[in-house]
């Protein structure tokens, strides 16, 4: 690519001395979080399950952090950044069957004067002008209900229409259990009728998938936004299937963006995922919204609903923190899915955290470049670590590969096995320098 840059001035790093400053930092926090889709199974009443899953034990990566000065290779650490990584509980919510019926009593006001008026309540105004109300009817015709069922489970999520013949993008998780033979049925806001869907491409590694609906045509369809623009505090409103409560009648939530560029990693204890660069935001998502949209003021998508922190590791619950896929990591990844490839999850790792390179974090820390995948931490003892990567070190390559964004690292490395060893270019301060990295495996989830 284009913005790769010269090796010209590569050199190899010099060991770090004795006397080299060490910035003790505080231990980062850990929560668990669930995945928003549904599940069904036989056991437990619903309101059981519902109490159950929210709140499962934490499991944490165990995984150490070094080098946690913020951006402290870039020699310019304003003020403290630093990226938490959030270990999160893969597991689904098991509230299918839940209905909601609810009824009141009035007793008569006779003799009583009641001040009342009979005009429409107001919908709340978006930064863009556009009402919450307004832009739900817009966009809510582009958002359908998933029912997967296979391996003696039912999974219930949110998918967005992407093409008018019904290609449909949702999370990896949602469709899961449809991998080997099960089934999927979609069902459109405003109907009851499910439409059986078919399994394009899955992306375990990203948490995406392509379904596509059976036998259809001119249904509306979801624009996508620039999640690259985005800031923290920008409004936002999500979308979804949340609780199963009703299919084809989705909840509507809002909020804003309260962070970018977070890295969590959800896991069992046979399976773990790490996502990059996602959003976080306060918006209210539930079991259900996963594969739904995060819209922002205008109606656009800039992010896919994934997955919302849980409990503490002290027992405490969190409160509005939810995550969403960028927009413009799902764009990248649509053409291998479409082509029905699905994407095998080898394990390898470097050994770091990174969010892709964007203006807030050049102007912050006065970046030489605008482009790259930023190492916003690095984990003892893995590869990385080893081959001496520092936390504010930009990624810009590897092997013969340019780096762009932090979903380039993901899609290199996923090809990959441990123990390959790869070349890392970066750029450290106004250095260009390349390291050798063997890859690890992540860490085991305790």
């Amino acid at each position: 690519m284009s913005n790769e840059p010269t090796d010209n001035t590569e050199e190899t790093p010099a060991e770090p001395t004795s006397d080299e400053s060490q910035v003790p930092t505080p231990e980062p926090t850990a929560s668990d979080a669930t995945h928003h889709d549904e599940q069904e199974a036989s056991g437990p009443t619903p309101t059981e399950q519902v109490h159950r899953d929210f709140h499962e034990p934490m499991v944490a990566s165990g995984a150490l952090i070094v080098d946690d000065v913020p951006l402290a290779s870039q020699g310019n650490p304003v003020r403290s950044l630093w990226s938490t990584r959030i270990s999160l509980l893969l597991v689904a919510a098991l509230v299918g069957g839940l209905a909601g019926h609810f009824s009141s009593s009035s007793s008569g006001n006779d003799g009583i004067t009641i001040n009342s008026v009979n005009a429409t309540p107001a919908g709340a105004v978006l930064p863009s002008g556009l009402s919450i109300p307004k832009l739900v009817n817009k966009v809510q015709p582009s958002v359908v209900s998933i029912d997967v069922k296979g391996s003696g489970e039912e999974d219930q999520g949110t998918g967005m229409i992407i093409t008018s013949n019904g290609l449909v993008v949702t999370n990896n998780h949602v469709i899961a259990a449809a991998v080997n033979g099960g089934t999927i049925t979609v069902t459109e806001t405003g109907t009851t009728k499910s439409l059986k869907a078919t399994l394009v491409g899955t992306n375990p590694i990203d948490d995406v998938a392509l379904i596509r609906i059976n036998k259809v045509k001119n249904l509306p369809t979801v624009t996508f936004g620039n999640s690259n623009a985005l800031v923290a505090g920008d409004a936002v409103v999500a979308i979804g299937n949340a609780l199963g409560l009703a299919a084809g009648t989705p909840t509507v939530t809002s909020g804003i963006v309260s962070a970018l560029g977070r890295t969590v990693t959800a896991g069992t204890s046979t399976s773990s995922e790490t996502l990059d660069n996602m959003i976080q935001t306060d918006a209210a998502i539930n079991p259900g919204n996963s594969g739904g949209p995060l819209l922002d003021s205008r109606g656009d998508v800039i992010g896919m609903n994934t997955a919302v922190a849980g409990t503490l590791s002290d027992g405490t619950s969190a409160q509005n923190i939810g995550f969403a896929i960028p927009v413009a990591t799902i764009e990248s990844l649509l053409k291998t899915l479409k082509a029905g490839e699905s994407i095998v999850n080898h394990g390898a790792i470097i050994g770091v955290e990174i969010s892709s390179m964007s203006p807030e974090l050049q102007a912050e820390y006065g970046f030489s470049v605008s482009y790259g995948a930023v190492v916003m931490s690095v984990i003892s003892g893995t590869g990385a670590a080893k081959a001496g990567v520092k936390q504010g070190d930009i990624i810009v390559g590897i092997n013969n590969t340019a780096v762009n964004s932090a979903q380039d690292v993901s899609s290199i490395v996923s090809a990959l096995r441990p123990g390959d060893q790869i070349s890392l270019k970066i750029i450290r301060g106004t250095k260009h320098l390349t390291l050798k990295v063997t890859l690890g495996t992540e860490p085991k989830t305790s």
